[in-house]
């Protein structure tokens, strides 16, 4: 059974190096990563290296149906959230 994820804040470098650990991580599965900015956007039209590693999409939809969530947003704002 995987560990089902959610990304806040996906677009920046932070979302970015979180990304990469967990898109081949055999026991993560990366439910949503979230972006206003880029929603609807490929997720590696923003991170190019990750081209060929995920096929996933960059959304402003939020999922509840997750084990974990990071917040990857700028300073402050995850308080916010």
């Amino acid at each position: 059974m995987k560990i089902k994820v959610g990304i806040i804040g996906g677009a920046g470098y932070t979302g970015g190096e979180l990304i990469r650990l967990l898109v081949n991580h055999p026991t993560v599965a990366i439910s949503f990563i979230h972006s206003r900015s880029n929603a609807g956007k490929p997720v590696h039209s923003v991170h190019q290296d990750l081209l060929g590693d995920t096929e996933l999409n960059f959304t402003n939809e939020l999922s509840t149906d997750i084990d974990v969530l990071f917040l990857c947003l700028g300073h402050g704002e995850s308080t916010k959230f």
